[in-house]
C-alpha cells in the first residue's frame, strides 16, 4: 500500500502516517468520504468519516523525538503469527522481550489488553508482513485484519494501533540472541518475544515515520483516541516473562 492509499474493514481504516497533505491543510481533522448502503435510488450516501492526522494523534516514537523527557506509557511490540504470537515492551527508547503467547482470535486480544493494562502500555506497534521488494504478502491480509478488530477495542480504552512493516524482523531476532549467546533451545522460544524487539527498534529509529495508524470508524472512539494518552511518571522494569 502506498502512502496515498487508505484501506478499509468492517470497522477500521489503515491510515499511512504519511497521506497526502491534503488532508490536513487548512482543518486539522478532514473527511473522508467512504460508501455505505445503497439507497432506493441505487445511489450509494457518503457520510463524512473523521480522518486523524499524525500531529493529531502522534506515535510514542514522534512524541518522544520531539520531548525526550516526556514521561508517558509504555509502547507493546507484537509480532504476530500462525500459532505464536511474541511480544515486545519499550518505554522511552528501550525495548526488551516481553514473552510469547501462544493464543488465537479473541483470547489473544483479550490477553493482549490484559498484558497492556499490567504494563501500562498505551500503544501496539503490530508488525506487517511484507516480501523484499516492499510488497504485501497473503499473510499481510490476515495481520491487517486482526489489527482492525483489535484496534476497536483498544479505542476503547484510548489505546492506539499502528502497523509496522517487519519484513526481516525473524532473521534479525535470530542474529541478535546468537550475539546474546543464547543457546539453540532458549533461542526457539523466544525468537518470537526477539522479533517483537527488532519492530519496535525498527519504529523508534525512524521515529514512527511510514506506519500506519488502524482507525476505528466509529467516531465516538476517534474521540477518544484524540485525547492522548495519559502522561506517567512511573517507569517498570521486570524481567523477561516468556
Amino acid at each position: 500500500m502506498n502512502g496515498a492509499a487508505i484501506a478499509t474493514s468492517t470497522n477500521t481504516l489503515f491510515l499511512p502516517v504519511n497521506y497526502p497533505q491534503w488532508l490536513t491543510q487548512k482543518s486539522a481533522i478532514s473527511s473522508l468520504h467512504l460508501p455505505t448502503n445503497r439507497n432506493c435510488s441505487g445511489k450509494v450516501p457518503v457520510p463524512p468519516i473523521r480522518a486523524l492526522s499524525l500531529e493529531e494523534i502522534p506515535p510514542n516514537a514522534l512524541r518522544r523525538k520531539r520531548d525526550a523527557s516526556l514521561r508517558a506509557g509504555f509502547s507493546l511490540g507484537v509480532d504476530l503469527g500462525l500459532s505464536r504470537t511474541g511480544l515486545a515492551l519499550s518505554k522511552g527508547f528501550s525495548v526488551r522481550p516481553l514473552t510469547v503467547l501462544e493464543l488465537r482470535g479473541q483470547k489473544l486480544e483479550l490477553r493482549l489488553l490484559d498484558i497492556a493494562e499490567q504494563q501500562e502500555v498505551d500503544e501496539f506497534i503490530i508488525g506487517l508482513p511484507k516480501s523484499s521488494d516492499g510488497k504485501e504478502t497473503p499473510q499481510s491480509n490476515k495481520v491487517r485484519s486482526v489489527a482492525g478488530r483489535f484496534a476497536v477495542r483498544a479505542a476503547e480504552r484510548g489505546w492506539r494501533v499502528y502497523l509496522q512493516d517487519e519484513h526481516g524482523t525473524s532473521a534479525e531476532a535470530m542474529g541478535h540472541m546468537i550475539e546474546l549467546g543464547l543457546s539453540k533451545s532458549a533461542r526457539q522460544g523466544k525468537i518470537d518475544a526477539y522479533a517483537a524487539v527488532v519492530v519496535l527498534e525498527r519504529y523508534f529509529s525512524l521515529s514512527g515515520q511510514g506506519i500506519e495508524l488502524v482507525l476505528p470508524k466509529q467516531l465516538e472512539l476517534q474521540e477518544k483516541l484524540l485525547k492522548g494518552p495519559p502522561e506517567d511518571e512511573d517507569f517498570y522494569s521486570e524481567g523477561f516473562d516468556g
